[in-house]
């Protein structure tokens, strides 16, 4: 799914249409147009996954390696 372009001019044009001031019109869609700027991409959400997939194997690993620790020192005792 490809993300299409906020056309700011053509959303501030509807909302004066629909009765906005034309300051109020222009800042509005400005506003939207901001907002989509600052949204997360699928890549970014992938590259979080990717990240925090690392993190719990290297925990799982830890945890693991401390078990198996415990067990040898249990055994050496």
């Amino acid at each position: 799914m490809t993300a299409s372009a906020f056309d700011t001019l053509t959303a501030a044009h509807d909302l004066e249409a629909a009765g906005f001031e034309r300051r109020q019109a222009e800042a509005i869609a400005k506003a939207i147009n901001h907002g989509d700027e600052r949204a997360a991409t699928k890549a970014d959400l992938e590259a979080a996954i990717a990240g925090l997939r690392a993190d719990l194997y290297r925990a799982l690993w830890m945890q693991g390696a401390a078990i198996a620790a415990l067990i040898l020192a249990a055994k050496l005792l």
